[in-house]
C-alpha cells in the first residue's frame, strides 16, 4: 500500500475508521496505523485519531491533480507544454528540472510537488515546503543566445506571476527586486532562476516559482521574515484552489518564456515598474561585502536596479544583493 492511496482517501477531511480503510485498501488495520504515522512522521501531516470516529485530516486536502490543471489550460499555453510531471515528495523541483535538463529534456516540461524536502531560494537559503499547501513550481525552457539573452528574465517571471494571481482574485501584488513576490509588504513568493550550458550560445534555464497557498503557523515557524499566503489575501468567498493557481501560472509563464528571447525585458519593464514595492523609497543594498544606501529609481532596460546615491545613479546587476528598507 502506497502512502498516496491513504492520503486520497483521508483528503476530504471526513473521519473514516481504520476498518474501512483497511478493507478500502486491502490491508490490515495494523498496516493502517502504521501508514498514519508514516504520514505524520515523514509528511508532517496531522492526522487525527478518535476513538469510535476513525481518522481524518482536518479541514481536508487540496491534492494536486494533472487533468484539472490541463483542463485549466488556454490553447497556446497547452500547446507549450511538453510535459507535466506532479510528485508526492521531490528532494526539489528545479533539481529534478536541472536533472531533466541534463538529460536533453526539451523545453516545455513542468515539474511541481505536494511536497520538497530540500527546497531551496536564492543564495541557497532553505525553502520552506510542507506537503500539499503551496505551490513548487520549475518550468524548463531553451534559448539560442545564451545569458544575454536572459537579462531581466526573473523580473519578467515576477510580473508573469503577478498577474497570475490577479486571475484568481489575488490583487494589489507587489515586486521586490529581484525575485520577490509581496503582498502588503509580506513574502508571498519567490523565483529562482537557474542555468545551464552555454553561457553564450545555447543553454537550458530553470525557471522555479514558490507560492505560499495555505502555509500552517506550525510549517512556517522557520521563516525569519514577514510572510503571507493566498489564502489569507484571497477575495471574500473566493473558492481559490492549488489545481486552479498552477493552471493561471502556466498559463501566463510558458507563452512569456516562449516569446522572452525575442521581446526581451523591454517590454514587461513598466509593468514591472507598475508593481515595484520600494519606488521612490530610502533602500540599503548589502552585497555582503558592502552596503551601499539610496534611493529605489526602478529598473533599467536590462533588469538592473538602479539606485540614486550621492554619487548619482547606479545600476546594479544581479548576483548575491538583498534589499532592505533603510532604518
Amino acid at each position: 500500500m502506497a502512502t498516496t492511496d491513504l492520503i486520497e482517501l483521508l483528503a476530504d477531511g471526513n473521519f473514516r475508521s481504520g476498518q474501512d480503510l483497511a478493507l478500502g485498501l486491502g490491508v490490515s488495520r495494523t498496516a493502517i496505523w502504521k501508514q498514519v504515522n508514516k504520514l505524520t512522521d515523514e509528511l508532517g501531516l496531522e492526522v487525527e485519531s478518535v476513538r469510535g470516529r476513525g481518522y481524518r485530516i482536518a479541514g481536508g486536502l487540496d491534492l494536486l491533480d494533472a487533468e484539472r490543471v490541463l483542463a485549466g489550460l488556454g490553447d497556446r499555453p497547452a500547446a507549450l507544454l511538453n510535459r507535466l510531471c506532479i510528485h508526492q515528495t521531490i528532494d526539489s523541483t528545479n533539481s529534478e528540472a536541472l536533472r531533466q535538463a541534463q538529460q536533453a529534456c526539451p523545453a516545455g516540461y513542468v515539474c511541481t510537488a505536494e511536497q520538497q524536502t530540500a527546497g531551496r531560494g536564492r543564495r541557497g537559503r532553505r525553502w520552506i515546503s510542507p506537503f500539499a499547501s503551496n505551490i513548487y513550481l520549475s518550468v524548463l525552457w531553451e534559448y539560442e543566445q545564451g545569458a544575454a539573452a536572459l537579462e531581466g528574465l526573473s523580473l519578467a517571471v515576477g510580473v508573469a506571476v503577478a498577474d497570475a494571481l490577479g486571475d484568481v482574485g489575488i490583487d494589489a501584488v507587489q515586486l521586490k527586486w529581484p525575485n520577490d513576490i509581496l503582498h502588503n509588504g509580506a513574502k508571498l513568493g519567490g523565483v529562482l532562476l537557474e542555468m545551464v550550458g552555454d553561457t553564450s550560445g545555447r543553454c537550458q534555464v530553470v525557471v522555479g516559482v514558490g507560492l505560499n497557498v495555505k502555509m500552517s503557523k506550525t510549517a512556517a515557524a522557520a521563516i525569519d521574515q514577514a510572510w503571507t499566503d493566498a489564502d489569507a489575501i484571497a477575495s471574500p468567498g473566493s473558492a481559490l484552489t492549488r489545481n486552479a493557481l498552477l493552471s493561471a501560472l502556466l498559463n501566463r509563464l510558458l507563452p512569456l518564456l516562449a516569446d522572452f528571447e525575442q521581446q526581451g525585458f523591454s517590454c514587461w519593464r513598466d509593468q514591472w515598474q507598475a508593481r515595484d514595492a520600494f519606488a521612490g523609497r530610502r533602500v540599503v543594498l548589502d552585497t555582503g561585502s558592502k552596503k551601499l544606501a539610496g534611493t529605489a529609481r526602478g529598473v533599467n532596460e536590462r533588469g538592473a536596479l538602479l539606485l540614486a546615491t550621492t554619487a548619482g545613479v547606479q545600476a546594479v546587476y544581479g548576483g548575491e544583493i538583498s534589499v532592505r528598507l533603510e532604518n
